[in-house]
C-alpha cells in the first residue's frame, strides 16, 4: 500500500513528532499539512487544555471525531497530524481506512515523556499515568498503521511503499529475476529473464506474457537490476490489465531509482523506453545485501545515479556511507514522484543528463551501460547550464570518457526523446546545485555539439 492519491495521517502517542515532522513530509510531498488539534482549537475558540478543563474529555473527543471525519472526507491529499487519542474512535479508523495511509511515528515512552513534560497537555501531568496510557493505546495504533517511521526520509519511503528490508518480504505467485541474479543468489525463480537491456525487448514481455498463469489478485516479484524491474513492471501494468507487482532492485541504479515511482517499460531500437506504462508496485524492497555482490563497474553505474540525485538536492550525496545513498536518494526520488506520479510536471527534472544518456544508450544498440551513459549526460547538461566548472569536477568524479558510437544515430534517437514538445526536445538543467531548470529549449547546433563532445 502506497500514499498516492490518499491521505497520508499522522498517528502515534504524544510527543512523537507528528506536530514538527508533518509540515516537514507536507513541503517534501508538495501537500497541505493539517492538524486536527488546531481545527478543533480554532471550532471550538478553546484551546485543547481548555476544553478538557471546561467541558471534559468525552466532549473534545465528540469535537475531535467530527473534525478528523470532515479533514478525512476531502478529496484533496493532505499531510493529516491526528491527535495522540483520535484513534480511539471507531468511525475515526473507519475513515483513515478509507481514505488514508496511515503513518505510525515510532518513539518510546521515554523520549515521548521527555517532550512533553511540563507542558500543560492534560494527559500529561503524571508520568506513570503517562506510560501506562501509552502502552494502552499501542494495540490500537498498530492495527490501524499502514507503515512506520522515525524520521522524514523514513515516513516518505513508506508512504511510498518502499521498505529496506531482506528480500524475503517479497512475495508472490510469479517470481521474475535476472538470471545471474537467480544463479547468484540461489533465487527460487518461476521465470527468468537475460541480464541487463537485453531484457527490454517486445520479445521478452511477449514470452512472459504468455509464460504467465496469473489471477487478477496474483501479485509479480521482480528480482534484478534496473532493466528487469523495468520490464516485470511493463508486463504487470499490461497482463490482464493490470495485476499487482512488487519490484526487488538488486543493483544500485535500481536501488536508488529505476525501481522506485512505478515507470516501466521496454525498448525500441529507435530509442529506449518509447513503450511503457505507469504502474506503481504494491511494495519495494530493497536488501542492501546485494550490493555486496555488484562488480565494481555495476557500482560506479549506479554511482552515476546518486551524483544527478545529489546535484538536485543539492547535496553530495555521493559522499554518504553507501546505505545511506540508497536511503536518502531513494527518499528524494519518491518524494518527487508521489508530487507527480504522472510525469506531467517536475518529476522533469529527475531526467537530468537522461537526454543526452538514452541518446548514446540507443547508439551503441544498447550496449553502453546505463550508469555510464548517464554519466556522460550529466557532464553535457552541466556544460549547457554553464556551469563549466561543476562539470569538470562531476567528469573528474565519475571518471568520463568518450565513446564510440555513431554521431548521426546518437542525434536521430535523442530527437525521438519523450521529453520533446512541440517537435523540440525539452531538457532538464541547473540554475545551480539543488535548483533544476525544466523544459529548456535551447538551438538544436547546441545540443549537437553538446551530445557530440561526448562522442569519439
Amino acid at each position: 500500500m502506497n500514499a498516492l492519491g490518499r491521505h497520508v495521517a499522522l498517528a502515534g502517542f504524544m510527543g512523537a513528532g507528528k506536530s514538527t515532522l508533518g509540515p516537514e513530509l507536507a513541503s517534501r510531498l508538495g501537500r497541505d499539512f493539517i492538524s486536527t488539534d488546531a481545527l478543533v482549537e480554532e471550532r471550538a475558540g478553546a484551546s485543547v487544555a481548555e476544553l478538557f478543563a471546561e467541558r471534559g474529555e468525552a466532549a473534545f473527543r465528540e469535537l475531535e471525531e467530527q473534525v478528523a471525519r470532515e479533514v478525512l472526507g476531502r478529496r484533496t491529499p493532505a499531510v493529516v497530524e491526528v491527535g495522540g487519542g483520535a484513534l480511539g474512535s471507531a468511525p475515526t479508523r473507519e475513515a483513515l481506512a478509507e481514505a488514508a495511509f496511515t503513518l505510525l511515528l515510532e518513539t518510546t515512552s521515554e523520549e515521548a515523556w521527555a517532550r512533553v513534560a511540563g507542558s500543560g497537555r492534560p494527559l500529561a501531568e503524571d508520568a506513570e499515568r503517562f506510560r501506562a496510557l501509552f502502552d494502552e493505546r499501542q494495540s490500537t495504533y498498530e492495527a490501524a498503521a499502514d507503515g512506520h517511521a522515525r524520521d522524514v526520509d523514513g515516513a516518505i519511503l513508506a508512504a511510498a511503499g518502499i521498505r529496506l528490508a531482506p528480500r524475503t518480504e517479497a512475495t508472490g505467485e510469479a517470481i521474475v529475476a535476472d538470471e545471474r541474479v537467480a544463479e547468484l543468489h540461489a533465487i527460487d525463480a518461476t521465470h527468468r529473464v537475460p541480464a541487463g537491456e537485453a531484457a527490454k525487448t517486445g520479445a521478452e514481455a511477449e514470452r512472459l506474457w504468455q509464460s504467465l498463469r496469473l489471477e487478477r489478485g496474483s501479485t509479480v516479484v521482480a528480482v534484478g537490476g534496473g532493466s528487469t524491474t523495468d520490464l516485470v513492471g511493463f508486463v504487470a501494468a499490461t497482463y490482464l490489465r493490470g495485476v499487482p507487482w512488487i519490484a526487488v532492485p538488486t543493483t544500485l541504479v535500481g536501488q536508488v531509482d529505476a525501481a522506485i515511482g512505478g515507470k516501466t517499460g521496454i525498448d525500441l531500437p529507435e530509442g529506449k523506453n518509447l513503450v511503457g506504462a505507469f504502474h506503481w508496485p504494491e511494495r519495494t524492497v530493497i536488501d542492501s545485501s546485494f550490493l555486496g555482490t555488484l562488480p565494481p563497474a555495476e557500482l560506479e553505474n549506479g554511482r552515476a545515479e546518486v551524483v544527478k540525485t545529489g546535484l538536485l538536492a543539492g547535496d553530495a550525496l555521493w559522499e554518504k556511507p553507501l546505505e545511506e545513498q540508497v536511503r536518502r536518494c531513494a527518499a528524494f526520488k519518491a518524494a518527487v514522484c508521489l508530487r507527480d506520479p504522472l510525469d506531467r510536471a517536475e518529476r522533469a527534472q529527475l531526467n537530468l543528463g537522461h537526454t543526452f544518456a538514452h541518446a548514446l544508450e540507443a547508439a551503441s544498440a544498447y550496449t553502453l551501460p546505463h550508469g555510464r551513459a548517464v554519466a556522460l549526460g550529466l557532464v553535457a547538461a552541466l556544460r549547457l547550464s554553464g556551469l563549466e566548472d561543476l562539470a569538470r569536477e562531476t567528469k573528474d568524479l565519475l571518471r568520463v570518457e568518450t565513446v564510440p558510437v555513431d554521431p548521426g544515430r546518437a542525434w536521430e534517437a535523442l530527437t525521438r526523446d519523450k521529453k520533446r514538445r512541440d517537435g523540440r526536445v525539452r531538457l532538464v538543467l541547473l540554475e545551480s546545485p539543488g535548483a533544476p531548470r525544466l523544459d529548456v529549449e535551447l538551438p538544436d547546433d547546441d545540443v549537437r555539439r553538446a551530445l557530440e563532445a561526448l562522442i569519439q
